[in-house]
This record gives structure tokens, sequence and C-alpha cells, in this order.
């Protein structure tokens, strides 16, 4: 089977097409430079994007793999959560697709799409635990097969990485800030007791960061002189100051990265028959989230399964990945599939045979 993937839930545009689990190809095009210049992703903006470059990325990534159009067999989207807007071009153009080479549409679930992505470089163990941690979300799965996911944990406010990229953007590190937050993190050794681990003191599976992110908006706040003079401008504050920074930086990464081991441990007592423990999403590329779940997974017994860092951030290779399981599980949907918002639960409406 030949699958195409699309993806546009936010700001990353993207083609790939994958065949019998392997990927043959993708094309993908980065909005950051864009959205930088408002500190954040602008979703009309990111919209327009999508339409202006999707129809292009599809033609050459046929031209890359030498694949004629007619050897497509079905055409998996994202159809959300995101960005509305965002959702609606890539599901246009799926449709229009899909139509046209008379082949099934798969929509698929952006969060379970991460959660399987690292099957394209190995094998998963079912069942296993998840942990989706990206700009949007932070939760986590009891995963017992390619369309079996069960959700324990979610954020109540601030997923994980927003508070990385509010974080950032209150220092005036450029969007997105996250990963130079990280960076600048490993030059320092982090002070355990700068910053709280959010919302542990309960028995629940939720998240939220929104205090730890309020945190360390008024740690700045208070010592103003960790804002960088202007946007990226690490070249302009002194040595002493960068490594105060660094602890800063390191100490906020811990803090989250904490949060994170102590959930996700009382989630694996809560899935005890859990053979692995899969982290994925744009927060899983974080060096220090990496390490301590690796730690994690060792001394649970359970495997670790991380995607590589080039399928942790949005991407059309985990869509084709996910649709073409999904086809071969037998479920499909027509051409009334629907787009699903932030916020809006992504229904199992599924139907039995291509429409």
């Amino acid at each position: 089977m030949l699958c195409l993937g699309i993806e546009s839930s936010c700001d990353e545009t993207a083609v790939a097409l994958v065949r019998d689990g392997r990927l043959l190809g993708q094309r993908l095009a980065s909005q950051v430079d864009v959205h930088a210049l408002f500190g954040g992703v602008v979703p009309e903006i990111a919209s327009r994007e999508h339409l202006r470059v999707l129809p292009g990325l599809y033609r050459a990534l046929l031209r890359d793999t030498g694949i004629a159009a007619e050897e497509i067999s079905c055409v998996a989207v994202s159809r959300g959560p995101g960005l509305l807007g965002a959702l609606l071009i890539g599901l246009s153009f799926a449709k229009g697709l899909a139509l046209s080479l008379g082949v099934p549409l798969v929509g698929v679930n952006h969060l379970h799409a991460h959660l399987l992505a690292a099957g394209l470089e190995r094998d998963v163990p079912f069942p296993a635990l998840g942990l989706l941690v990206s700009g949007g979300h932070t939760q986590t799965y009891a995963v017992r097969g390619d369309d079996d996911f069960r959700l324990l944990g979610r954020t109540l406010d601030d997923a994980a990485g927003e508070a990385f990229d509010k974080a950032a953007k209150r220092m005036n590190f450029p969007y997105p800030g996250g990963k130079l937050l990280d960076e600048l993190g490993r030059e320092g050794e982090a002070d355990i007791a700068m910053f709280p681990r959010a919302y542990i003191d309960n028995d629940n599976l939720d998240f939220s960061f929104s205090g730890l992110k309020t945190a360390m908006v008024n740690h700045v706040n208070a010592h103003p002189h960790l804002a960088l003079p202007c946007l990226g401008g690490l070249e302009d504050i002194s040595s002493d100051v960068r490594k105060e920074l660094a602890v800063v930086c390191a100490s906020f990464n811990w803090s989250i990265a904490e949060t994170l081991r102590i959930k996700t441990e009382r989630a694996l007592r809560r899935v005890p028959d859990a053979r692995a423990l899969i982290v994925a999403g744009g927060v899983a590329a974080n060096s220090m989230l990496r390490r301590v779940m690796g730690d994690l997974a060792h001394r649970r017994g359970v495997e670790l399964v991380l995607p590589s860092l080039d399928l942790c951030t949005d991407n059309a290779a985990m869509v084709a990945c996910a649709g073409e399981r999904l086809a071969k599980a037998g479920r499909f949907h027509g051409l009334d599939l629907e787009a699903v918002p932030r916020g809006r639960k992504v229904p199992l409406d599924w139907l039995s045979a291509p429409a």
C-alpha cells in the first residue's frame, strides 16, 4: 500500500509518501520565519501559507520520488486537533486528491500520529504508555494498538510547550524560543529550588503548567537584566549574565521535566502491562526530557521509544504512517470528513469500507 500523508494543523506544511511502513520521501515548508515577526503563530497567516505552498510541495514530492499520482493507494490527512483554518486547507486538498484519484480518504488524529511516528524507524511494542508533549498539548495515553488510544491525563491549561514558548518570549528569545532555552540550559546547573514542580500534589494524571510559567515570568520581572536587550541578542550580554541566564533556563527545564516524570511514572503504575514508554511531540526533542524519560524507562523496566528529532515536530511522515495503518485495518472516511479544532475531541467516526 502506498499512502500519501498531508499535514497542515499549525504552521508546518508537509506531504509525505509511505509504503508498507517505509518512508519514501517528504517535503516540508516551515513558516517559522514568517511567524517569528509576531512572536507566535498567527492563524490567518498560517492558513494562507498552507494554501500557497501545498500544491507545489505535492508536485515536488512526486518528482523527488519518481512516483506517479496514479500509484497512490490512499490519502491520509491531519483532521485535528489544530488551527481550524489551517486544517481546512489540508483537508480540502486531501479530499480533492482522493476524489480525483478514486482512492480512499483517511482522517488522522494528529496527536495519535505523533505517538505512532517512531513506527517508521522501529517496531513499537504494545501495550504502551504514550506521553505526548507539544506546544498545544500535554497528554498521557494507554496505547494498545494502532487505533486503540485511551486518554489518561491531559493539560488543564497551558501545555508544557506553551510554557516553554512563553517563558522564552519573556526573556526576548527569538520564536520559537523553547529550543534556545534548552540549548542555553545545557550551559548551567539547575537550581531545583528556583521554580516549583507544577500540579503534582494530587493523585490524578492531569497537568497544569500555568503556575510554573507565571513563576518564571515573575522571576524575570524581578531580575529584568535576564531579558535580552534585543530579540535574539545573546552576543550582546556579558558572560556573567549569560551564566546566570543559563542557570535559570536549566532550572526551568528541570521543573518541567521533573513534573512530566512524576506524572508519567504515576501513569505507568496505572498501566501495569505496558511494555514501552513512547515520548513524542515537539517537546520530546528537549534534551533534558529525553534524559529524564530514559532514566524512568530504565528504572521501570520498560522500553523507551523516542522518535528521531525530525519526527518530533509536526510532519507528514507520521500522518502517512498512521493513515496507512488505519487503512490496512479497514478504517476510512467519506468526503464529508470534518476538521476538528483544538479543544474538541476527535471522534472515532470511521467507515468500515472505503467511501
